[in-house]
């Protein structure tokens, strides 16, 4: 047997829990949405981020829109893996852009399942890996998974890339960590992990007076070409090389202030009347952060630590809009082997009544982010 086929028998189990999962969360969505008169597919397909993403896809990047508080929304902000394929898909398959981006995304977070079960499979075994996947697709903000963004593509890609570090594939672990960086800018995550353990490695080879290989060296010059390609092109376009992309996500607030903008948020949530999702968001990103101190005291591999500390910092360092920070930490599925391992350990009775009530937290939550929220997400 082959040994991807082999891998895709044995993870084939906790493919079908996330699939029941995902899906049980979206008939959950678009039964309420049906019930209040909206479209599912437009929530799904077109809702915030999705509508610059397709309208990117049928036209190209040249859209701002300017409002009067000084956001200057800049298209050049998303990252163009993700249209480009929607618009390949359009051009060879007879669909809207809408639906290509939808089929696009829901293969990319089977693919990314796939790649959590493999990462996870190989550094604890087949139980944790299993609840990993399961847990991922209960998340409170799972419901971005099911919709036309981007955060499955680049869970995917990073997923993958990790196992090619792990399994000591350079060139793979290098090519995918690209394709991550032109996914979304906290694709650098890939990119970062890549380069510390190449580090690592070749300060152990000389250790060894032994040269490290050129697929190693390929690898690591390979990793940071896609990100670092997009936002040198995104500052010669702006007229600015090296600032350029920068400012143009300072045009959407957004920006890496070491977490003052985070606390300033934090600080507004406490101290006035907020709304609920901005209460939740800040539940989610502390969880996030207690999860990642019990990841990282488990002296995991060079590779994941480096990929969710970055997330983790990005999450917390950038400033701009606080309700999307939940979804920034998506991709950091390492943040759930702790809860899992938990799980593997307790009594079948409570793992099962915690994962029913993480079911029901976000299949409900999911429903009420598309369909009654006024905040992005």
């Amino acid at each position: 047997m082959p040994r991807w086929r082999a891998m895709l028998l044995r993870a084939a189990p906790a493919l079908g829990l996330f699939a029941v999962a995902r899906l049980t969360g979206l008939l959950m969505m678009a039964g309420w949405a049906w019930h209040i008169g909206r479209s599912p597919r437009m929530l799904l397909a077109r809702a915030w981020d999705s509508d610059w993403y397709m309208l990117i896809a049928a036209h190209g990047y040249g859209r701002v829109l300017r409002w009067p508080d000084g956001i200057v929304q800049n298209d050049l902000a998303f990252f163009p893996l993700y249209p480009g394929l929607v618009r390949a898909a359009t051009a060879a398959v007879p669909v809207t852009a809408g639906t290509a981006g939808l089929l696009l995304s829901w293969a990319a977070a089977g693919m990314a399942a796939w790649g959590i079960y493999a990462v996870v499979e190989r550094l604890h075994g087949r139980r944790t890996a299993t609840l990993v996947v399961l847990l991922w697709g209960l998340l409170p903000h799972s419901i971005v998974l099911s919709m036309a963004y981007t955060e499955p593509l680049l869970t995917a890609f990073a997923a993958w890339s990790l196992y090619a570090v792990l399994t000591r594939r350079w060139v793979w672990a290098g090519a995918l960590a690209a394709l991550a960086g032109l996914s979304r800018p906290n694709g650098i995550a890939v990119a970062a992990a890549v380069l510390a353990v190449t580090a690592y490695e070749v300060v152990a080879a000389y250790r060894r007076s032994a040269r490290p290989g050129w697929r190693l060296w390929t690898g690591a010059a390979l990793a940071p070409l896609g990100w670092s390609g997009y936002v040198l092109y995104v500052g010669f376009r702006m007229g600015d090389p090296l600032g350029g992309y920068f400012a143009v996500q300072r045009g959407w607030t957004s920006r890496f202030d070491f977490g003052v903008g985070a606390l300033r948020a934090v600080r507004d949530m406490l101290t006035r009347p907020t709304l609920f999702v901005l209460t939740m968001a800040l539940l989610i990103v502390a969880a996030g952060v207690l999860l990642f101190a019990l990841f990282a005291l488990g002296r995991p591999p060079v590779a994941l630590l480096v990929y969710t500390a970055v997330l983790v910092l990005i999450t917390i360092g950038g400033s701009g809009f606080f309700e999307s920070k939940p979804r920034f930490l998506l991709p950091a599925f390492p943040l759930l082997v702790p809860l899992a391992r938990v799980l593997t350990k307790a009594r079948p009775g409570a793992a099962v009544a915690v994962t029913v009530a993480l079911a029901g937290l976000s299949f409900a939550y999911g429903t009420y982010l598309l369909t009654v929220s006024p905040m992005a997400l």
